[in-house]
């Protein structure tokens, strides 16, 4: 090489090659800096560098000095070479080296990398990698420290591509992009990490949304009437880790159930994520619940972390479970069995501490006998199972949940006052069967105070069962007739007829009514409902 101003003259076998260092350095500091991408970036200069020197691979690192770990920030390569993990820990000797040898030696132009303590670690991961065509003693590198502002931000190593050594001209070029790739390098790091707190952010957000939303439902209506037995089971499970599975009829309050059983539980403060089976396409269901790799399928241009990996230290609520696909219902078994999980186009196995609440309205016993649900998952999810009955069968709470409801709404709505239920408003809404249970009454009330604003509610648009309101003749006119207690008193009286006078087991008022026979005895005692010995003596 002869060198003239700024101008080298290189001689490559019988070509003679002049380079323009000026122009050398301006192409490849507008290749770095490129774009916030780093790997994109370096991917640019790499390709324009390889057109002067020799370079095979090319990588950013951050050297850990307390750990002796070195961080590949981002790494490029031609074919032959395999790729590099992201961290590799230095061997004693190695991490000595660079304490003793290496900080007061910021070029270094290494000959053999596989004699060397330091570099041949990393032509250790080269020829160890079944794909890889490169011979080890071809292999010669440079190590340059990038400083800037007079301190060490990273380093840049740059391996031959086994065919020529590198040269003093080599090192002499690539050092005058010392400053742009500090820029560079610092610029990635930072560019990353406001990725990570961006990330942050967006899950602390979710967090207190979640927060919120166990705020809203820690005072379950129902949960002292008709819920408490479902909700004394609730407490029972909540401070375990075994899976629920919560049976009942669409729109009785089973995401809410999981809720309260995530609140009283002690992952309370991690997260509550809930998903649908029925409303993702089978298609995308793998990616949702388990997440992704980069490039792991057309469109996949980032990584994603699925709904099992964000419920880590939290409580993940399967609705309509009953929709899940064969295979993935394989999937999910291992997740409750192992705890673990792989995103689509991994191979690493995740970790994951969650806890499984799943919920249906589907007969799972019937779609285990037409091969539709796996017996093994439905045991496994069935471990504990809470049924949750329909708004008929508790009665009682329709007052408060009417009262809920009409608060919710109103405030939704803006309207400056609660509006009043008619005379015959609470007749209607008691007698009524609710086929559609609590979201059908939430959808009534809200139609009802759209239809009559600033005038009390009729519900005149509900049509009650007629079963509910054929009473007796002779209690027609009575005033009873729209006294709740003594409607439950009475339907209670029925009950305890129809069982014989047996309030609990088999056959018995409490199985009949649906409801745990501790809160049955208590709700006659309340009433004045005799039973017992006090039956008996009547």
């Amino acid at each position: 090489m002869i060198v003239y101003g700024y101008t080298v003259i290189k001689q490559q076998g019988e070509k003679m090659r002049s380079i323009d260092e000026n122009r050398f350095f301006r192409e490849a500091t507008l290749r770095i800096c490129s774009s916030l991408d780093i790997e994109k970036s370096l991917s640019s200069c790499f390709q324009f560098i390889r057109e002067y020197t020799p370079a095979g691979y090319l990588s950013l690192i951050k050297y850990h000095y307390e750990t002796g770990t070195v961080e590949t920030v981002a790494d490029t390569h031609i074919e032959s070479f395999p790729d590099v993990p992201e961290k590799i820990i230095l061997p004693p000797e190695a991490q000595q080296k660079v304490q003793d040898e290496w900080i007061d030696l910021r070029v270094r132009r290494i000959d053999n990398i596989s004699d060397h303590v330091v570099l041949s670690v990393l032509g250790k991961v080269f020829t160890d990698d079944d794909r890889s065509t490169i011979i080890i003693d071809d292999l010669s590198a440079l190590v340059i420290d990038l400083m800037l502002e007079g301190k060490e931000v990273g380093v840049i190593t740059v391996v031959n591509d086994g065919l020529r050594k590198f040269t003093s001209e080599d090192v002499r070029l690539l050092t005058l992009l010392n400053e742009p790739f500090s820029i560079a390098l610092t610029n990635g790091l930072r560019y990353r990490e406001l990725l990570n707190l961006k990330n942050l952010l967006s899950d602390d957000n979710q967090f207190l949304k979640e927060e919120l939303w166990q705020l809203a439902c820690s005072n379950v209506v129902g949960a002292d009437s008709g819920l408490k037995g479902v909700m004394d089971l609730a407490k029972q499970v909540a401070p375990l880790n075994s899976p629920v599975l919560l049976l009942g009829e669409t729109g009785t309050g089973k995401e809410v159930v999981a809720g309260a059983i995530h609140s009283l539980s002690s992952r309370k403060n991690g997260p509550f994520i809930k998903v649908n089976c029925g409303a993702i396409p089978e298609t995308m269901m793998d990616s949702e619940l388990f997440g992704h790799e980069k490039g792991a399928f057309t469109g996949a241009v980032n990584q994603k972390r699925g709904r099992f990996e964000r419920s880590h230290k939290g409580t993940i609520f399967l609705d309509e479970i009953g929709e899940l696909h064969p295979e993935v219902q394989v999937r999910l078994l291992r997740v409750l069995q192992e705890k673990e999980i792989e995103r689509v186009g991994g191979t690493e196995t995740i970790k994951v501490d969650i806890r499984v609440i799943a919920a249906t309205h589907c007969d799972l016993e019937s779609l285990m006998a037409e091969g539709k649900f796996r017996e093994d998952l439905y045991f496994r999810l069935k471990i504990f199972p809470i049924v949750i009955p329909p708004l008929r069968n508790r009665t009682e709470d329709i007052p408060s949940l009417v009262h809920h409801f009409l608060q919710k709404k109103s405030k939704e709505m803006q309207l400056s006052d609660i509006p009043s239920l008619s005379a015959t408003a609470s007749r209607l809404l008691t007698a009524y069967s609710w086929p559609g249970n609590v979201r059908e009454l939430e959808n009534a009330i809200e139609r009802e105070l759209i239809l009559n604003r600033g005038a009390p509610l009729e519900f005149n648009n509900i049509e009650p069962t007629k079963k509910a309101i054929d009473v007796p003749p002779d209690r027609q006119l009575n005033s009873d007739t729209f006294n709740l207690n003594q409607i439950m008193k009475k339907h209670i009286e029925n009950a305890l007829e129809a069982a014989g006078g047996k309030v609990e087991g088999k056959g018995g008022a409490a199985e009949l009514l649906s409801i745990n026979p501790r809160t049955l005895r208590h709700r006659m005692r309340k009433i004045g409902v005799s039973f017992g010995r006090k039956s008996a003596q009547q």
